[in-house]
């Protein structure tokens, strides 16, 4: 479904980061690694902000980023346009993100879920479609608003 995902993580996301993206390039995926690149406290507005201007411009793409939380990182790739992220923090919300809000970035937080529970939100994330259906009409709705706030 997704050809190329994007990763990115503030130094509460590093270990996350790196042991997820090597989850993925195991299954197949083409990963590419946006930073942060250790543990060193960093600002994690600038790595939300590289992964989600590629999602964006960057059509069958999708984005991970994790910090502690994901409240930080959710909040700010959701101020740029095209985008529509979602915190999850359990399988079911990953796969609702998908079905009913075609979620183009997965947000978690490394300080709340275990590295286990993490695994199976990106798997269950990237293996949901879509519906499509009365949801479209629904993010039609939301694309409407991002436009009129431009």
């Amino acid at each position: 479904m997704f050809k190329k995902i994007y990763i990115g993580s503030d130094h509460a996301g590093f270990l996350y980061k790196e042991k997820i993206r090597e989850f993925l390039k195991t299954a197949g995926y083409e990963v590419v690694d946006k930073g942060c690149y250790s543990e060193e406290p960093v600002d994690y507005p600038t790595y939300a902000l590289l992964v989600s201007k590629e999602v964006a411009t960057t059509p069958e793409s999708c984005g991970i980023l994790i910090c502690g939380t994901g409240i930080g990182m959710s909040i700010t790739a959701n101020k740029v346009h095209g985008i529509r992220c979602a915190l999850c923090y359990n399988e079911y919300t990953a796969e609702m993100s998908r079905k009913h809000n075609n979620a183009n970035i997965l947000a978690m937080g490394s300080r709340v879920i275990g590295l286990d529970i993490a695994y199976s939100i990106v798997k269950r994330f990237l293996d949901t479609k879509f519906e499509g259906g009365r949801h479209q009409k629904r993010l039609d709705l939301i694309c409407e608003a991002e436009r009129s706030q431009q």
